[in-house]
């Protein structure tokens, strides 16, 4: 709003000198109720700080004597009083656009003697794509005159605009050097060094001790990090009979009782890694469950789509589901119904 002021006392100011002030552009306000596809379930619409801001700045030629009554027109109410539907902006995630459901937004501003002199027609560009706005414009019957001179604010006077080659050293600001900030980091510098180096010896003789230690000792064999332990020796030993007795056993079988073996012992090993697997496969689905089912929406039973929550409180970052046909009037049934469910409880 500070800036919305700016705005309208800097305008008034360029008329008090005589000129003629045209204002263009998005001013992010949805002035009368019929520039906006919802304004039947907004309360307190009328109070609103930048429609109130546009009552003040607007002359509308239709109300009555009293109101509305500021030194500029919107060109396009002028020609389209009652023109319902004229909307200049789109919420692009809810692809209100399709159903014209949006606002409007972007004005052609001008001064009341400038519009009802020169004016001749005032239109909006919704089927140019491109931007969640849509073109909008203006048709004056005037001639251009040259200034005697470019206002201060002229973009002429901006180096950028200058249409000159700036120099790096433009872009680079010399330093005041102060002799006793460097003496003074220079001592600091020289410590730090002192420092460093006395750490760094340190470091030395902690890292000299163990190898001058294990030379004293003899270079360790590797193995003698991986000693068996005595209840493993015992019961490798105490095995040792019982393999050479299978053995003794399986040398004096007859060849049918082998084959039949054989088969025993690949039924056993067949039937263990099949279980094997049953319980591989059972744990990944526990672990991995795969994408949730997507929930169908109560008013077309239609696949919905995931939104996050982005608005700041308890359930920001949250995801949810929702119709996902665009936004539109809901008196309108193919538009997106009402239908919400949480992604996953809270």
């Amino acid at each position: 709003m500070r800036f919305c002021h700016l705005l309208q006392k800097r305008a008034e100011a360029l008329l008090a000198a005589g000129s003629h002030v045209i204002i263009l552009g998005d001013l992010n306000t949805a002035h009368r109720r019929i520039d906006h596809c919802n304004a039947v379930n907004l309360e307190y619409f009328e109070e609103d700080p930048g429609r109130k801001w546009m009552d003040g700045l607007l002359n509308n030629i239709g109300c009555p004597a009293g109101s509305h009554v500021g030194p500029f027109i919107d060109t396009y109410r002028y020609f389209q009083p009652q023109q319902e539907g004229a909307f200049t902006c789109w919420s692009v995630v809810s692809g209100a656009r399709h159903h014209n459901y949006g606002s409007r937004l972007d004005y052609v501003l001008g001064d009341k003697t400038l519009v009802m002199d020169t004016l001749q027609a005032s239109f909006l560009l919704p089927e140019v794509m491109g931007s969640d706005h849509c073109p909008v414009g203006a048709v004056l019957n005037v001639s251009s005159v040259p200034a005697k001179y470019c206002p201060p604010l002229c973009t002429l006077f901006f180096p950028e605009f200058a249409g000159t080659q700036l120099k790096i050293l433009r872009f680079l600001v010399p330093l005041e050097h102060k002799p006793i900030l460097d003496q003074s980091a220079l001592q600091l510098s020289s410590q730090t060094l002192v420092q460093k180096r006395q750490n760094k010896f340190c470091v030395r003789l902690t890292r000299l001790q163990p190898s001058q230690a294990s030379s004293r000792r003899g270079q360790k064999n590797m193995t003698s990090y991986f000693q068996p332990s005595s209840s493993h020796s015992q019961t490798s030993a105490s095995k040792l009979p019982t393999l050479h007795l299978v053995e003794t056993v399986m040398a004096t079988k007859t060849p049918e009782e082998e084959a039949i073996a054989k088969v025993v012992e690949g039924e056993i090993s067949a039937s263990g890694a099949k279980e094997e697997k049953e319980v591989l496969v059972s744990f990944w689905k526990s672990v991995l469950r795969g994408p949730f089912s997507v929930p169908l929406c109560r008013g077309h039973r239609e696949p919905c789509v995931m939104r996050t929550v982005k608005k700041a409180g308890p359930n920001l970052g949250r995801h949810f589901y929702m119709c996902a046909r665009p936004q539109g009037p809901r008196s309108d049934p193919s538009t997106r119904c009402n239908f919400f469910q949480w992604s996953r409880p809270s």
